[in-house]
């Protein structure tokens, strides 16, 4: 009689965006998926909590860009957005403010163009020329590259790899390609913001992240209503029938790797569960740090040479008034730009003239605020590891709230505040044991590109993997989501 065929049974660690990808293509592939979540709902970093006086807020990602990758994501399940949340496209897609005037991106690319030539003559032209090239990019990247598990730059050799790598610019600065089409600072500004997403200067971004600018600009700047949480739910919704089993409230303590290369996790329950295959969707050098010294990749040494995404100060705040002359994304940009990324690089310390982002949701959803009310998520980037003790926490939301009521033209905005939750440094380590603080993973520098960032594979013990922000392809919503899919075909290829 043949053996019976049985799926090797596989643990997750974390239910962040790359988790839940992993859990739903395992599951589809009929593996047995088991989730382990330190916190008490799922979604990582796109956790959403609701207050006793009626506000709800997303906690972490707030700009729906690339939304043809999510769409991708659905479609391989038989779904579309569509079935689970409603999409609404915002006009303007955000607004700048810069020092006395701001600008209104629009959601058409015709008028942004007209915007472009109207602050600097001759702009119009190179911005539909830097937006074709940014296109290109976009579909090279998503077609060949972005799908890559990066084990090798083997994968990479291919006659069509090679190709489209000349036209990826790979070895000139995001900032220094920028250059070659605009002057003006506030276009320069414009073209450089979508970049920051990655996690560093755009000196230090290869030029080819480009292709950021027409994921956002040429794509569309889009608003799940119900917040990111629709999208985690949506997301559960799939795992959950194919069988995914999640365990909420229960962070794994240790990893032991027996000799036959079973998997067994030690939990804050007290339980001790044996699995064929692990999958760290958590923070890749905690994940590490579970494990016996002899199975970790890298070194601590390896880690305090990495350059981290920054990590930020945010501010839930919910108002019992309307905030007028507010749009759904706001980025105040009044300062130096560069002056605030070098405290976030090189300095690391806090800034003098912070540059910051506000997010007005129930401008959009009236789900999200009582009536009159609004909602109110503030966020100001920050090097990792910064001391971040409430009274400083304090005296950059005096700073963001005065140059709020100046751009808006409200006034006393303090004493319409009916809600106020602080969220940083520490609170990123705390809840999710990130490195340091990090908000956003690792930076998307050129040395930290592809097979220079850390493996999706355990390169010791070849049933555990990686996946999420601190490996291929990156940060953002959309990176992950990839990240997870790379790591479930991984796992599947092994078990052909």
């Amino acid at each position: 009689m043949l053996p019976i065929f049985r799926f090797p049974k596989v643990a997750i660690i974390g239910s962040g965006f790359s988790g839940l990808s992993a859990a739903c293509y395992l599951s589809s592939f009929g593996y047995p998926v088991d989730v382990f979540e330190k916190n008490n709902s799922l979604g990582g970093r796109a956790r959403q909590f609701n207050t006793a006086c009626g506000f709800r807020f997303d906690m972490g990602p707030s700009w729906y860009w690339m939304p043809d990758v999510i769409e991708s994501f659905f479609s391989d399940f038989g779904f579309s957005t569509g079935d689970f949340y409603d999409l609404e496209a915002l006009n303007p897609q955000f607004e700048v403010v810069f020092d006395g005037e701001s600008i209104d991106v629009p959601a058409d690319m015709q008028q942004l163009r007209e915007l472009f030539e109207s602050i600097e003559t001759g702009a119009g032209k190179q911005f539909d020329r830097f937006m074709a090239d940014a296109q290109e990019k976009y579909e090279i990247a998503m077609s060949d590259f972005i799908y890559t598990p990066s084990l090798s730059w083997m994968e990479f050799l291919t006659p069509r790899m090679l190709a489209a790598s000349t036209r990826l610019n790979l070895l000139t600065s995001f900032r220094t390609y920028v250059r070659k089409y605009f002057k003006d600072p506030r276009l320069l500004a414009l073209m450089e913001f979508p970049v920051i997403f990655l996690g560093a200067s755009p000196k230090d971004i290869p030029a080819m992240y480009s292709l950021m600018s027409y994921g956002g600009y040429g794509l569309g700047t889009w608003y799940p209503q119900g917040g990111f949480k629709s999208v985690v739910d949506a997301m559960v919704y799939i795992a959950e029938q194919k069988g995914v089993k999640f365990h909420l409230d229960t962070a794994v303590e240790n990893i032991q790797v027996d000799d036959s290369r079973g998997i067994s996790l030690n939990t804050s329950r007290g339980d001790i569960e044996t699995f064929d295959y692990l999958v760290g969707s958590s923070d890749y050098k905690h994940t590490e740090s579970l494990l016996p010294q002899v199975y970790r990749n890298y070194s601590e040494q390896y880690w305090s040479k990495k350059t981290l995404a920054p990590s930020c100060l945010i501010y839930y705040l919910g108002f019992d008034t309307k905030i007028q002359n507010l749009k759904h994304h706001t980025l105040f940009f009044e300062h130096d730009m560069d002056a605030h990324l070098r405290t976030v690089y090189d300095t690391k310390e806090w800034p003098e003239n912070p540059l910051f982002y506000a997010c007005c949701p129930s401008k959009t959803d009236s789900e999200v605020a009582p009536v009159g009310s609004e909602n109110l998520f503030l966020l100001l980037p920050l090097a990792v590891g910064l001391d971040d003790a409430e009274d400083i926490r304090e005296q950059y939301l005096e700073m963001m709230l005065s140059r709020l009521e100046k751009h808006t033209g409200a006034i006393g905005l303090k004493q319409h505040l009916v809600y106020k939750r602080s969220y940083c440094v520490s609170d990123f380590q705390k809840d999710y044991n990130a490195f340091n603080g990090n908000a956003y993973g690792l930076a998307n520098t050129l040395k930290q590109t592809a097979v220079l960032k850390p493996s999706i594979r355990n390169k010791k013990v070849k049933n555990i993997f990686y996946t999420g922000q601190l490996t291929v392809p990156g940060p953002g919503v959309p990176p992950s989501i990839i990240s997870g899919k790379i790591v479930a075909h991984e796992i599947k290829k092994q078990n052909l």
